[in-house]
C-alpha cells in the first residue's frame, strides 16, 4: 500500500492523510495547495484536495494510456510537466504497457498534453519560477539536463548539466540543484560538484526543503525519513 502522510512542523507528530493515493509516486503542491500526484498504478496525474476528493486530470496521450508517471513539477502557468518512464510493476494488471517511447509531457491549464521530449528513461524534474528553468533527470541515460523556460510549456533546447542521474530532486534559492540516488549531491548553477550528503542507507529516492523558514531539507531514503537544517532555503 503507499499512503500519504503529513509531518506537522509545529507538533513534530506525523499523521495519515489517505490510504488510497494510486500507487502515487512524484508530488508537488500547486499555488492553490491542491496535491498534484503520479499515480502509476493506472498511469495517471490526480489533484488531491484537502478533503482527500480526487480529480484525475490526465490518464494517456493520443489515445494511449501512459506508461506509469513517475514526477512531477507545476509551473506559473498552472501548467504540470511530468515524466512518463517505464518501470514495470507486478500489480499492473494490464498486458500492453501503454506507450512505446519514455516521454517528457506537458499539461496546460486547459488539460491539453503535449509531448515536449524524448529519453531513455526519464525520471525527476525540478523547475524554478524565479529562476526561469527546468530540471530533467534521464536515469537510463545516468545524464541531468536543463531548460530554459520561456512560457507555458515553452522549452529552450535541452543541454547537459551535469552526468548524473537522478531520482527525485530540488533547488535552493542560489540556484543549486539537489539530486538523489546515492545520498544527496549538490550541484551549483553552473553544473559543477559541490558535495555529497551521506545518507546511512542503500538508497536515497526523493528531497525537498520545507519546514517554518523552507529551509529544513527532507530526504526521504529506502526506509527512513532524515531532515537537516541548511544555511539556504528552497526556492519556487
Amino acid at each position: 500500500m503507499i499512503a500519504f502522510y503529513f509531518w506537522d512542523w509545529k507538533t513534530g507528530e506525523i499523521n495519515l492523510f489517505m490510504e488510497s493515493t494510486g500507487r502515487a509516486n512524484g508530488t508537488y503542491f500547486d499555488r492553490q495547495n491542491y496535491l498534484i500526484t503520479a499515480s502509476d498504478l493506472n498511469g495517471e496525474i490526480w489533484k488531491i484536495d484537502e478533503d482527500k476528493n480526487i480529480q484525475i486530470l490526465s490518464k494517456g496521450f493520443e489515445g494511449n494510456r501512459f506508461n506509469g508517471p513517475n514526477d512531477l513539477w507545476v509551473d506559473d502557468f498552472g501548467g504540470i510537466y511530468f515524466t512518463d518512464p517505464l518501470y514495470e510493476r507486478d500489480y499492473w494488471e494490464i498486458d500492453k504497457k501503454g506507450i512505446a517511447d519514455r516521454n517528457l509531457y506537458y499539461r496546460n491549464i486547459n488539460g491539453k498534453v503535449t509531448k515536449l521530449e524524448t529519453f531513455i528513461q526519464p525520471n525527476g524534474i525540478i523547475g524554478s519560477v524565479t529562476l526561469k528553468k527546468l530540471f530533467v533527470s534521464d536515469f537510463g541515460a545516468n545524464k541531468t539536463f536543463v531548460y530554459d523556460i520561456l512560457g507555458a510549456g515553452k522549452l529552450s533546447e535541452k543541454k547537459l548539466f551535469c552526468e548524473i542521474g537522478s531520482d527525485g530532486m530540488t533547488l535552493d534559492r542560489e540556484g543549486n540543484v539537489y539530486l538523489t540516488g546515492n545520498g544527496v549531491t549538490i550541484y551549483n548553477k553552473k553544473g559543477e560538484k559541490l558535495s555529497n550528503i551521506l545518507v546511512p542507507e542503500e538508497w536515497t529516492a526523493n528531497v525537498t526543503f520545507g519546514g517554518e523558514n523552507n529551509s529544513t531539507l527532507f530526504i526521504t531514503a529506502s526506509k527512513s525519513v532524515f531532515t537537516l537544517e541548511m544555511n539556504v532555503s528552497g526556492t519556487r
